[in-house]
């Protein structure tokens, strides 16, 4: 498990929402307490249509019994909480069908007694939160705390931790504008930007239904926070209402589940539970489970819904090929199950779909597989005295040779190619990852390429470790990772295996790699298939099928200067996008990027992210979300909206939300 510092600490700013004193109760004015609003919430059976009981978060549910009492009590905006039916009329006497969703300071946007009401609903669960660095300002709500800044100062790109554990913070701050950063000039103006403006702590079903309705019918911008590690900021929403779903870490094993056609090993995790937490828990029943490299990322959220790439996936395939059901609040406000027979079209959508799009996920039913072994790798070679930028790229096209045959061994290599000066570059392998193999046997899978590494005067040194289970190697050989930077963008591609399919191929991927990285952009990239060695047979989801025909995923970096204007950032992000990532598109025509570290800026992004499930999964958003509820930049149905004021290819979430 991660430690981090104390959560009272970090989140003294974001204590519950304070408002004033009185609301309406039968036409009589009352102080508002949780004697005469109670929280709203009704306790069901624990019995589920995925077989795994629900945890007890999700037998506490908003029913149509809870809502029809709520109706009764007369409050001010108790409508704006109901289901969506004919009988409610709160959506449209709010305004859903206006052009924009509603802002602090609109006359529609819900006054302070109605976020009152709001907080007592859901048992004060409602946050108000500032910014993450906000202590670092003479304006922070409270007051400017040296000792504290300092911490999140020295943690901000070091320790993922302090941003998942906050309710807003996200580990790509370039998406929410760049708005209150650590800094060392507390006189600065420490500004919301795209942070949300309240945030629902949610612990139960029952407070994300209240939000989902709420946030509908009062035609708010709702964004989703597990986590915050998605590359293009679908946590961040300015005026928004965010449904934090990172506390919901229950976790249950079940050793002989039968469900569907599987029997076997299986756990129900709830979506808040973190990579660290799902593998520490598998290891102590002796099993392997499929989830993310980073130790910090939230498994059962936006990382399984995007499909989920993992250090097993050369071998088993896509997290999201391994789940049995899900259970998931609808934009409607319904909880429902999803899975093969019961909304099997949602549940299709889910696995691989997008995060935030489809509805809030509270739990996740998921395969697990038997204990792994795993030999792993290290090195890294440089040119030097004797080592020439020639001799060094023939070392790198070497191996390209052989990453089919690495792929289809079952490995997953973790590399980078990083320009570190005129005519010198590095070459770092961090790390190889063999699973149910032995240190000699990765020997002598590897011996033909370091023999032409030889033959070209590059001497590698690796350093092997064999472990006999995945937990301990995982946790030896992947350390925890960076967060929070300000002067990078990336993009990713897809490259499939049919760029291997003869020498002019092969040489256009190398070439085009090569180029850019000359041009100053930074690769990290991982050989990895979405189809996995021993289990070739996936079943049938809405993960793009580009990851099936996948190699090598691929991330181009590019960077800036630390105080670059928003002008000079847009035009390093519109060279990334357009030059750099458009000689990587001539290269590999046809194929796709990974939506979950791709480029919000990514032309045609339907068919790059999606490819041909795109038709089907819009259809089904315009049947599930008729009502745009719930938007992220570049996810389903996203064409048809835009966030105002922004600077072409500065895209941040730090504007109005409108129909295009």
């Amino acid at each position: 498990m991660h430690s981090s510092i104390s959560r009272s600490l970090l989140l003294a700013a974001t204590a519950p929402v304070v408002f004033g004193q009185n609301i309406t109760v039968d036409n009589t004015t009352v102080e508002a307490t949780s004697d005469n609003v109670a929280t709203a919430a009704e306790g069901v059976s624990t019995t589920s249509n995925s077989t795994a009981s629900y945890f007890s978060s999700e037998s506490a549910q908003l029913t149509d019994s809870v809502i029809a009492n709520l109706t009764g009590l007369n409050l001010t905006g108790i409508d704006l909480f109901g289901f969506d039916t004919t009988e409610n009329s709160a959506a449209a006497k709010r305004g859903v069908g206006s052009i924009c969703k509603h802002m602090p300071g609109d006359l529609l946007y819900p006054n302070w007694i109605i976020w009152k009401v709001f907080d007592l609903l859901l048992g004060g669960a409602l946050m108000q939160p500032v910014p993450l660095a906000a202590p670092c300002y003479n304006d922070h709500p409270e007051e400017t705390d040296a000792w504290l800044c300092s911490y999140i100062t020295a943690n901000w790109e070091n320790n993922s931790y302090i941003h998942s554990d906050d309710p807003t913070s996200i580990m790509w701050p370039l998406y929410e504008g760049r708005t209150c950063m650590p800094t060392d000039y507390p006189t600065d103006s420490c500004t919301q930007g795209a942070y949300p403006e309240y945030v629902v702590n949610a612990s139960t079903v029952a407070q994300i239904q209240l939000a989902v309705n709420f946030a509908r019918n009062a035609n708010l911008r709702l964004v989703v926070k597990n986590t915050g590690h998605d590359f293009n900021g679908k946590s961040a929403g300015a005026g928004a209402l965010s449904i934090w779903t990172h506390n919901l870490k229950s976790v249950e094993f079940y050793e002989d589940l039968e469900f569907g056609g599987y029997a076997g090993p299986a756990f129900k995790l709830g979506t808040g539970v973190q990579a660290d937490e799902l593998y520490e828990a598998a290891n102590k029943y002796g099993y392997t489970a499929i989830g993310g490299e980073g130790r910090s990322v939230g498994v059962s959220g936006g990382f399984l819904l995007g499909g989920g790439h993992s250090p097993m996936s050369s071998m088993y395939g896509m997290a999201a090929d391994h789940v049995l059901s899900m259970e998931v609040v609808t934009p409607s406000g319904e909880f429902v199950t999803a899975s093969e027979t019961s909304s099997p079209d949602l549940f299709w959508a889910l696995r691989g779909g997008g995060g935030g799009t489809y509805g809030v996920v509270t739990s996740v039913l998921v395969k697990v597989f038997p204990k792994t072994e795993v030999a792993t790798m290290t090195f890294s070679f440089s040119t030097g005295t004797n080592v020439s930028a020639d001799a060094f790229w023939a070392g790198v096209r070497a191996y390209f040779g052989y990453i089919i045959e690495y792929v289809d061994a079952g490995c997953y290599e973790y590399f980078s190619l990083v320009q570190t000066g005129a005519d010198s570059y590095y070459f770092g392998m961090a790390p190889w990852w063999a699973p149910n193999m032995t240190i000699a046997e990765l020997k002598e899978l590897v011996a033909p390429w370091f023999a032409d590494l030889e033959a070209v005067g590059i001497t590698v040194e690796p350093e092997y470790q064999y472990f006999t289970d995945f937990y301990d190697a995982w946790y030896a050989i992947f350390p925890l990772e960076t967060a929070g930077t300000t002067v990078m963008k990336t993009a990713s591609r897809l490259w499939p295996k049919s760029s291997w399919d003869d020498a002019t191929s092969l040489n256009a991927t190398f070439e085009a790699i090569r180029e850019t990285v000359e041009l100053g952009g930074s690769v990290l990239a991982f050989n990895i298939q979405g189809v996995g060695k021993a289990i070739p047979d996936y079943p049938d989801t809405s993960i793009s099928p580009h990851w099936r025909e996948t190699c090598l995923h691929a991330i181009l970096a590019a960077f800036w200067d630390e105080d670059s204007t928003d002008e000079e950032i847009a035009e390093v992000s519109r060279t990334l996008t357009e030059d750099w990532m458009g000689i990587w598109r001539n290269a590999s025509v046809g194929a796709g990027s990974y939506m979950s570290e791709g480029d919000v800026d990514e032309p045609d992004f339907q068919d790059s992210f999606y490819g041909d499930s795109y038709e089907r999964l819009y259809e089904l958003k315009q049947k599930i979300d008729p009502w745009m509820l719930m938007y992220t930049p570049t996810g389903v149905g996203s064409e048809d909206w835009y966030v105002t004021d922004q600077i072409d290819y500065l895209t941040t979430q730090n504007g109005r939300l409108c129909k295009a």
